[in-house]
């Protein structure tokens, strides 16, 4: 009985060795094994340097009409979303609050022609003729003025958007009409000031809007701000849309895309870029002899499946684009095809 408990023991203790050694091999066996990646060359191109501005559509003029009294709306021609042309009669006031003023002028004028005769003869001063002349001068200006202003005409072509009186309504203060010119409009974004030195009057600029979602307009850079703001180192730039066919109008949400030139950057295939987990980090792994780098890189812009680096690599680096999901900085690899 002794003698089988003995062997069943050695037994069992060379099967413990045999499996334990199993072990030590296979880890040293994954140890060495190096993993498989994939690389490209990193190559530079011509990158068209562009930025995106969220902008809002302006009207080219915008005009309040409003008379210069206090008088009364007998008629009102035109409604909201009314296109009106340049000397169009768009208001008529309610003269009849006038005939005081009228009589006033005309008993001045009786008054005039009487100290002028007067005058002829050395009735009267030169001085005193004179303060009466200028004073009905004064009056028949003012008289004028206000009949002029009983009928208000559009100083521009455009767009009627907004009527705030009806017919027989009491002038109050605030505009009868807002009349806007939209052929052209135009829209104003603030850009960088690393870009003053590139923005020229006259440059095209890409537009879309909201509304007309993936359609692409051409508008042109018509004012260049001189001044650039100190707070934000922006400056600010005014682009112009012709407009010509109205489609687009004030209040309108959309973006300008402006082109500052091209610059001839590195870029890599899309899958060689990973972001660093808990950051806002990007990374690239390098290749060579046999062993991988990990690079924190600066990304520009998306081309298609590839990505502007603005710094972090160099052109003719190669690049892991397959098989980083294990990799270390300065791990061994076995490049694959």
């Amino acid at each position: 009985m002794k003698r089988h408990l003995t062997f069943i023991t050695i037994v069992a203790v060379a099967l413990l060795s045999s499996c334990n050694g199993n072990d030590a091999n296979t880890s040293a066996v994954q140890e060495t094994t190096k993993p498989n990646v994939k690389i490209a060359k990193v190559t530079a191109e011509e990158v068209a340097q562009t930025e995106r501005y969220a902008t809002t559509v302006e009207a080219e003029v915008k005009n309040n009409i409003i008379p210069n009294s206090p008088l009364r709306i007998k008629k009102i021609f035109v409604e909201v979303g009314d296109n009106v042309k340049k000397g169009q009669k768009l208001v008529e006031l309610d003269a009849s609050s006038l005939e005081q003023l009228s009589l006033q002028v005309e008993n001045q004028r009786s008054e005039f022609n009487r100290i002028a005769e007067l005058y002829k003869i050395g009735g009267v001063s030169k001085s005193d003729y004179e303060a009466v002349k200028t004073s009905l001068d004064v009056n028949e200006k003012a008289l004028k003025n206000r009949l002029e202003n009983t009928e208000l005409i559009s100083p521009i072509d455009g767009v009627v958007s907004a009527r705030n009186y009806d017919n027989g309504d009491m002038y109050g203060g605030q505009a009868i009409l807002v009349v806007e010119q939209i052929t052209p409009v135009k829209m104003k974004i603030n850009i960088s000031e690393k870009y003053y030195s590139k923005v020229k009057k006259g440059d095209n600029v890409n537009l879309q809007f909201e509304t007309y979602g993936d359609e692409v307009f051409t508008g042109k850079i018509n004012i260049i701000y001189p001044i650039i703001n100190a707070s934000t180192h922006t400056f600010t730039a005014e682009i112009t849309l012709a407009n010509n066919d109205r489609r687009v109008r004030p209040g309108m949400y959309g973006h300008a895309t402006v082109n500052f030139g091209n610059q001839n950057n590195v870029v890599v295939p899309d899958a060689a870029v990973m972001k660093q987990a808990g950051s806002g980090d990007y990374y690239v792994f390098t290749y060579s002899n046999g062993i991988v780098k990990n690079n924190k890189v600066s990304l520009g812009r998306r081309i298609g499946d590839k990505y502007e680096i603005l710094s972090g690599i160099n052109e003719g680096d190669n690049v892991v684009i397959a098989g980083q999901v294990n990799l270390a900085d300065g791990k061994e690899v076995e490049v694959i095809k």
